[in-house]
């Protein structure tokens, strides 16, 4: 970018400056840049945007006029005179007002480099040799934070209860402040050079502070995009353990200027237990900490955990409340039948879900144990082989996370057992304790009578909703056709409910022949024995107990959880999807999309011409030539070179895809979540930190020390 910045501004004698040096001793003025170049969200400094290229040129002005001959730029500063930097650019600047009368654009000069961070305080009175040197101790400051989060190092080192009584050493954050100072950094040498060794040169608090301000500053990168794009939409992960506090990840959907949808991490936000609270919270933090405007939110969803789905529910409830226009969905990267799992009120499925996932991390953390289980599906699937093979690949991935999760249980259940029994009841030296004690655990655990009942239910419910769920996980097209599906889907549910009695007993049978081959006991669970205390019921057998605490109530609850997800303001979403090429083609270009757009009427940029422009954007691909493809996606359709033209479809197309049940298409784009689990499996529990999380998930997003230095002074004079 250097090179044609050069090339632009015909400056043949700074081609041989190395990109460094232009940085640190050039500068130039912002009326070379298009205004749309420039973003002045910040308080403290007019910043260019990433892909800024100077374009505005008068080449023939000085022809007439000899004084603007004279170059605009720094001399090269020796160590020395950058002490006096702020002296000699306030007397720069009056030299130039002289000689091209141009005062008015000195507020407009942006800066290439962090050293040029002041260059808007050029008018200000010059900072004190204290000040400066103040300001320069805080950079240092702030770049080990930085260093620290992006390469995810704790602040703390030894705990307290593993060093001698009487020693002291350092925490990470003062050793690494230590070795800068070794290493010849002065700044920092001359502001600790007569402190006792045994004394913390940042306390814990200016640590936290100094944090907070990384934090903020960083997040602000990212919503500075989102503002500008105006539309969003709003999606929380799994509440996850913060140093010993439940806490919720955050992440935002939005369009970015080259048409990219992007999902990218933003924040924790400490979790309530009353939803009430937590409804409230979580939207004074979107709207008042993160500045988001939610009148310009398009979709919320939640993933959830076990036994926190109704809360969240809550939370969905009161900001549709206040924003009808903020849809409610599922989200793209759980599947639908996880989802309705999870969210089931009975504690028996929780359990089980618990149980899957503990199976799932055990086997994936050891290769041994894999191979165990690969041996013992082999003998068990001699006369199969194909089915025993596509098992033994399934292992090997995430399959509690599969829409038929419960299917592949049910076939897995007897090899699992048989290999977790072989592998606890095994005298030899070859497993270690930890796996031989999980084994025996979760061995008992699968072969729990109350276990199998209930993921041979699941399975069969879940079984209605398999094929619907995989379709808004595909293609556009498939997702366009499953919001047309969901009236069989429930149809075929209520037929379901009505005759549960059939079901139940096709289903308990079902799962009494596989606690028969796994030689488990049929009976009541203990729990529910226990808590009748001599008063049971003898008609209460176990086929009417399952039905009457499992089915039924799974069944009306996922029914009612289809209709909450896919309320009629979603499916009329879903409708105008028919705007996407493709669908356009497979409905034979018989489409009525404006019918179902008036939800979006407020966001379109001339609704009054909204049906004139569909009906030219119908006829541009039924008229097309025959070596040209029907855009599949809305990714595609927004990279069209011509898509401008069309400015409501444009606008509809950014909306749509924002909603948390669209996928995002560029693999790119989705490295937010990813970086996030990431996060997560590597940083020890207690030694998390949300600050730390932000610099660490979001690594590669640029670092203003100046602004951030800048902010703590002005937070914390």
């Amino acid at each position: 970018r250097c090179q044609r910045w050069v090339e632009n501004c015909r400056r043949a004698d700074l081609e041989d400056k190395t990109p460094d040096q232009l940085n640190k001793h050039y500068r130039l003025c912002a009326k070379h840049f298009e205004t749309s170049m420039i973003c002045r969200s910040s308080p403290y400094r007019t910043v260019l945007r990433d892909n800024a290229v100077p374009t505005i040129f008068d080449l023939t002005s000085h022809l007439n006029n000899p004084h603007s001959r004279h170059r605009k730029r720094i001399k090269e500063l020796s160590e020395d005179e950058i002490r006096t930097l702020k002296q000699q650019k306030i007397d720069e600047a009056f030299e130039r007002k002289q000689a091209t009368q141009e005062s008015n654009e000195n507020n407009e000069q942006n800066t290439v480099s962090e050293e040029g961070g002041e260059e808007q305080e050029e008018k200000a009175a010059p900072l004190t040799l204290e000040e400066r040197e103040n300001k320069d101790y805080l950079k240092s400051l702030f770049e080990i934070l930085i260093l620290m989060g992006k390469q995810n190092i704790p602040l703390d080192g030894h705990s307290a209860d593993e060093l001698p009584e009487g020693i002291f050493t350092s925490d990470n954050f003062q050793a690494l402040l230590e070795y800068r100072i070794n290493s010849g950094d002065e700044v920092l040498r001359k502001r600790f050079e007569m402190t006792a060794v045994n004394l913390e040169y940042c306390s814990k608090t200016q640590q936290k502070q100094m944090l907070e301000v990384c934090e903020n500053c960083v997040r602000e990168e990212t919503l500075r995009e989102v503002r500008d794009s105006h539309f969003f939409s709003i999606v929380t992960d799994e509440v996850v353990d913060i140093a010993g506090e439940e806490h919720l990840p955050v992440l935002v959907r939005f369009v970015d200027d080259s048409h990219n949808l992007r999902e990218e991490f933003i924040g924790f936000l400490p979790y309530e237990a009353d939803p009430e609270i937590l409804a409230v919270k979580f939207h004074a933090t979107i709207t008042e900490k993160w500045g988001l405007n939610m009148e310009y939110c398009r979709g919320q969803a939640y993933i959830i955990s076990s036994g926190f789905a109704s809360k969240m529910k809550v939370v969905a409830t009161r900001l549709l409340e206040k924003y009808p226009q903020a849809v409610y969905t599922l989200c793209s990267s759980c599947a639908l039948n996880v989802w309705l799992a999870k969210s089931v009120p009975v504690v028996g499925v929780s359990i089980a879900l618990g149980t899957m996932e503990e199976v799932c991390c055990l086997f994936n953390q050891s290769p041994q144990l894999l191979v165990e289980l690969d041996n013992t599906i082999s003998a068990l699937f001699q006369d199969n082989e194909e089915k025993g093979n596509e098992l033994k690949k399934i292992c090997r991935s995430q399959w509690t996370g599969r829409h038929d999760t419960f299917e592949v249980l049910v076939d897995l259940l007897q090899a699992l057992v048989l290999c977790l029994d072989a592998v606890s009841s095994d005298l030899s030296v070859r497993w270690n304790n930890f796996i031989v004690g999980r084994a025996f655990v979760l061995s008992s655990a699968l072969t729990d009578f109350d276990f199998i009942v209930t993921i041979v239910i699941m399975k069969n419910v879940l079984s209605f909703t398999r094929a619907f769920g995989k379709n808004l996980q595909g293609q556009t097209s498939d997702v366009f056709f499953a919001a047309g599906s969901l009236t069989a889907v429930l149809h075929a549910l209520n037929e379901v409910m009505e005759n549960i009695e059939v079901y139940h007993e096709f289903w308990f049978e079902e799962a009494t022949n596989l606690a028969t081959k796994l030689d488990v006991q049929i009976k009541l669970p203990g729990k529910f024995r226990r808590a009748q205390q001599g008063n049971f019921d003898p008609d209460m057998t176990s086929e009417n107990y399952y039905k009457e605490i499992l089915s039924v109530p799974t069944i009306e609850h996922i029914i009612q959880e289809l209709k909450d997800i896919f309320s009629e303001q979603h499916l009329k979403a879903l409708k105008c999807l028919s705007l996407v090429p493709s669908v356009m083609g497979q409905l034979k270009f018989n489409t009525s999309e404006e019918h179902h757009a008036d939800m979006f009427k407020n966001d379109l940029p001339n609704p009054d011409t909204l049906s004139a422009e569909l009906h030219c954007w119908r006829i541009k691909w039924k008229h097309r030539g025959k070596d040209i493809e029907l855009p599949a996606s809305i990714y595609e359709a927004l990279h069209l070179p011509d898509i401008k033209f069309f400015p409501n479809v444009y606008a509809l197309l950014k909306v749509l895809c924002l909603l948390p049940v669209m996928k995002v298409e560029n693999e790119k784009y989705r490295i937010g979540r990813k970086r996030l689990k990431a996060y997560l499996k590597n940083t020890f529990t207690e030694q998390r930190s949300s600050n730390l999380a932000l610099l660490n998930i979001n690594f590669d997003i640029k670092h203003d020390l100046d602004l951030m230095v800048d902010t703590y002074i002005k937070l914390y004079p």
